[in-house]
């Protein structure tokens, strides 16, 4: 089947490089709020402010470093990226052993982090799109996304053991390690990677550039909606993680073990529906398949509403998150190769760059938001409101195929900044 056909030697370090890097970050995953509780007796409002800050001050700081990777190629900026992360994590590690780590220290690195994973998402999409036959990006796409539920089903598990057995800062170190392994990989690459296209002549760099990436994909009449759903999607689904913790751990009384299984074993949907992707959009074509998977992703959480105690309960958020996490595995892959086929190629590390800094600054206030909201409502209430407005979001999905009239947006690549 075409779905095994080799895409190269090249694609298969990229491929792997990524999936060193999606293991080991998901088999420190929590590991700094562990440390920030466990080794710095931190409270609730410290460890909120390091993952909210985390997101929001890292994705502020790589506002102006989409413009800046835009013209230079592609592959040792990822290397960069790799190795800043490598450090910034070793840095934890060395901190750690020589008793001197703080508070302060630990959200000076998830800041550097959260800005090299943003910057190193965007040089990555580029790159893959000069890397790979435009026929075979959601091959490719779907292999990430598989790799993405692989390490999300097996990470976590394995990285919960190294805590109990070597403590939570054996799980930076592997972290760390990992973005040493990707960088190796990259660079086992080879070859000579074309410098970027660019349509226009060159220009001195000026602040309106910062918004090149917002700029372009909202006066995209392809990436608008797209845009819109995607993010608003992602953040309310996000909302619910911290929610569903203090629901199920307290109020239901559920223990850890559990309710590590009840999300966990779900992750095995996302490799069903990446595995899906490709023979659907061969069926029934990209649009549709976006259009039904994008609005039955939404239906789901709305039964989290109704989690009770005891098997049953348990048995009602895995076939929720189940269900969820299927039709999210065939959505990301087919709307990550949408995107890039409608981006044009000048303008692809702004475009994701802004897309990515966008989802993780909305998320991290949404998730404060409803904090608040529960603190003020209730749990239950909280998620219900969550779920409902959830059910509205396929309005913002585009109802009509995009035309080849409408492909890389000429009218917004061409404006001046």
């Amino acid at each position: 089947m075409g779905e095994r056909r080799s895409l190269g030697r090249s694609f298969g370090w990229l491929w792997a490089a990524y999936g060193v890097s999606a293991f080991g970050t998901r088999f420190a995953f929590d590991a700094f709020s562990l440390i920030a509780v466990v080794v710095l007796h931190a409270g609730p409002t410290h460890v909120s402010v390091l993952a909210a800050a985390g997101l929001a001050v890292g994705a502020a700081v790589a506002v102006p470093l989409g413009p800046w990777v835009e013209f230079r190629r592609k592959r040792p900026v990822m290397i960069a990226m790799d190795l800043i992360r490598f450090a910034a994590m070793a840095t934890v590690s060395l901190a750690f052993a020589l008793d001197r780590l703080t508070f302060a220290h630990l959200l000076v690195v998830a800041v550097v982090v959260s800005a090299a994973d943003i910057t190193f998402t965007a040089a990555s999409g580029a790159f893959l799109k000069t890397l790979v036959p435009r026929e075979d990006l959601l091959i490719a796409n779907g292999r990430f996304e598989a790799t993405t539920w692989t390490a999300t089903v097996l990470g976590p598990p394995a990285g919960g053991a190294a805590v109990g057995l070597f403590g939570p800062a054996m799980t930076v170190v592997a972290d760390a390690v990992s973005y040493l392994l990707s960088a190796l990989g990259l660079c086992a690459i080879g070859g000579k990677e074309a410098p970027p296209v660019r349509t226009g002549p060159p220009a001195r760099f000026r602040a309106g550039d910062l918004l090149d990436g917002w700029r372009y994909i909202l006066t995209s009449p392809v990436l608008r909606p797209l845009f819109l759903n995607t993010v608003l999607v992602n953040a309310l689904i996000m909302v619910g993680a911290p929610l569903l913790a203090v629901l199920m751990l307290g109020d239901l009384g559920f223990a850890p073990w559990q309710y590590g299984l009840a999300f966990a074993v779900p992750c095995l949907g996302g490799l069903i529906g990446s595995r899906l992707s490709r023979p659907l959009v061969a069926r029934f074509g990209q649009h549709r398949v976006l259009l039904v998977s994008g609005t039955l992703r939404a239906c789901w959480p709305i039964g989290l509403v109704f989690i009770g105690p005891g098997n049953a309960g348990l048995a009602l958020v895995m076939a929720v998150e189940l269900g969820l996490i299927t039709c999210i595995g065939v959505y990301n892959p087919v709307l990550a190769t949408h995107r890039l086929n409608h981006t044009a190629p000048d303008r692809v590390a702004r475009t994701l760059t802004a897309w990515s800094i966008t989802g993780k600054l909305t998320t991290a206030i949404l998730t404060a938001l409803w904090g608040l909201l529960a603190g003020l409502t209730g749990t239950r209430t909280a998620l219900a409101v969550a779920g409902l407005l959830l059910l509205a979001t396929p309005l913002l999905l585009p109802r009509r195929e995009a035309t080849h009239e409408d492909e890389d947006a000429p009218v917004a690549a061409d404006s001046p900044a």
